[in-house]
């Protein structure tokens, strides 16, 4: 059973570790404002949750594990509600969404 679980958290942490690689090349990489908060949004629930289950999963049953319970309920919803704000801010603040144009900003893409 110990191997179980030390092959499931070990999982979880390298599942995480990607979805947080991922996310961070996509911050860098997409090209507006909005697309890399959704980048951001993905590395916030999806990355950290993985990667603090596989932590849990490492610490057993401890106060170790319910401070990690509370951390990952925490992330899940602030993260949405954080992304939500800044979008409608920066709709505000007169920002547009990048829409049918090709990568190198020149013409709508044909596809």
């Amino acid at each position: 059973m110990d191997m179980v679980l030390e092959i499931l958290s070990w999982g979880l942490l390298f599942i995480g570790s990607g979805f947080l690689l991922i996310g961070g090349i996509g911050i860098v990489r997409l090209p507006d404002v909005f697309t890399r908060m959704h980048a951001g949004g993905m590395i916030d629930t999806l990355g950290a949750g993985a990667v603090l289950a596989g932590l849990m999963i490492q610490g057993g049953f401890s106060i170790v594990t319910v401070k990690l319970a509370l951390i990952i309920a925490f992330i899940w919803f602030t993260g949405p509600t954080a992304t939500h704000a800044l979008a409608r801010a920066a709709l505000h603040g007169g920002v547009k969404p990048r829409l049918d144009q090709s990568p190198e900003g020149d013409e709508p893409s044909k596809t």
